[in-house]
């Protein structure tokens, strides 16, 4: 493996323990750090950089201008993820074309299918960067989109440099089934669990490394980063980093509530609160809080709604369903939550719910067999904890942060 150069979120809405402090001074993103540096990793090559409006310095300037307009290198390529570079396009076909201020090209990495970039779109770079927050779950689209641009680095002999950024739901948090080869996907990239507990810049290197790729990866780290810390302790700015990840409540719940994603069953995409609410017109929203809050899952409790989406599943339908009330981030476990709403819409709607309707999230037979059979949520997750120490001893290698 070529050598590993190292080089170092404020929001809560609806969380009723917080913990951060004001005295400390803001985490600083690997942008920053690199922006410190004046670029000096980057000198004299022409830059690709894979970007949206996330990638931000802590003065909120745009990677793509302060690579612009840094003298002593060329920005040439802009590569786009799912939503596009201003992060609000719900289209799966997002276009490319040419970012207004620096006239530099824009490519598009999710449109009609296309999730890679082409070796014409790379003819012009001699280094790529990665700079895109994630929320932390192995279904989100970002970090699949860097597994296959350190593949084509690869491929291209293209060095990647990945500036980091923090897991907003902490780096501590390990929870949820491995996903089995036979779903890998788009919003499934390698054998990990749901939550990964890891940061774009130590996934990177776990992908390098576990999937022998042999990309030339360097990681620009954070300064002042723990793992222990949610987002709104790093003392950065919440960028909504996709349509419905409005705020720091959302992206703990997510790993566990998008679980219920499908055409099935609405997930609240198009209300208010997505990932907050969860239901369908055939829901028994009554039956399944009081079910749910019998079974006294930490740190969170369902209440009944109804609900009318605008977009999305059931569009302009009212729907029956559960208000999810995060009560305690710390002690609450969102995958675990997931599957325990997977197994009570199992038990009170025989019929409704196909489960191969969710398994590219799942990704797990194993977990879906225990689930058909009528266990629990809980029982689910005590049955994967072999699965997640062989993880955790796997992870350890690639972790940049104590």
């Amino acid at each position: 493996m070529p050598d590993l150069h190292v080089t170092r979120a404020l929001t809560l809405m609806g969380v009723l323990v917080v913990h951060g402090s004001s005295a400390q001074p803001p985490v600083k993103t690997g942008l920053d750090v690199l922006v410190e540096q004046n670029f000096a990793p980057l000198e004299g090559k022409r830059i690709g950089v894979i970007t949206n409006h996330t990638g931000l310095t802590g003065d909120r300037r745009r990677i793509i201008d302060v690579l612009a307009q840094a003298p002593k290198l060329k920005l040439t390529a802009i590569f786009s993820p799912e939503h596009g570079l201003s992060g609000g396009l719900e289209d799966p076909n997002v276009p490319s074309g040419v970012d207004e201020a620096t006239g530099v090209p824009v490519y598009s990495l999710h449109d009609r299918e296309q999730y890679r970039p082409t070796p014409e779109m790379l003819q012009r770079v001699d280094a790529l960067v990665y700079d895109i927050q994630d929320v932390g779950a192995r279904f989100y689209t970002y970090i699949t989109t860097l597994g296959y641009m350190l593949e084509a680095g690869a491929k291209a002999r293209i060095p990647l440099y990945v500036l980091d950024r923090p897991n907003p739901i902490n780096g501590v948090g390990v929870e949820g089934p491995l996903l089995e080869a036979k779903y890998f996907s788009f919003v499934g990239y390698m054998r990990m669990p749901i939550r990964h507990g890891m940061t774009v810049g130590e996934l990177a290197r776990m992908y390098n490394g576990e999937n022998k790729l042999g990309a030339e990866l360097h990681v620009v780290p954070m300064q002042g980063w723990k793992r222990s810390m949610w987002f709104d302790e790093t003392g950065l700015e919440w960028i909504t980093p996709s349509p419905n990840m409005r705020n720091l409540t959302q992206a703990i719940l997510y790993p566990g509530a998008c679980l219920l994603e499908s055409g099935q069953v609405s997930v609240g995409r198009g209300t208010d609160t997505p990932f907050q609410i969860i239901g369908a017109p055939w829901f028994k929203g009554r039956e399944v809080a009081a079910y749910l809050n019998a079974r006294r899952l930490p740190g969170v409790r369902f209440i009944p709604r109804r609900f009318r989406p605008s977009a999305s599943v059931y569009q302009d339908q009212e729907c029956d369903g559960l208000e999810i009330q995060l009560l305690n981030r710390d002690r609450f476990e969102p995958v675990r939550m997931g599957l325990e709403l997977l197994h009570a819409t199992l038990k009170f709607h025989p019929g409704k719910l196909d489960l191969s309707s969710v398994m590219r999230l799942l990704g797990s037979d194993h977990a879906a067999a225990l689930l058909k059979r009528g266990q629990s949520g809980s029982a689910v997750s005590r049955a994967l904890r072999g699965q997640l120490r062989t993880f955790r001893r796997v992870r350890a290698k690639y972790l940049l942060y104590r």
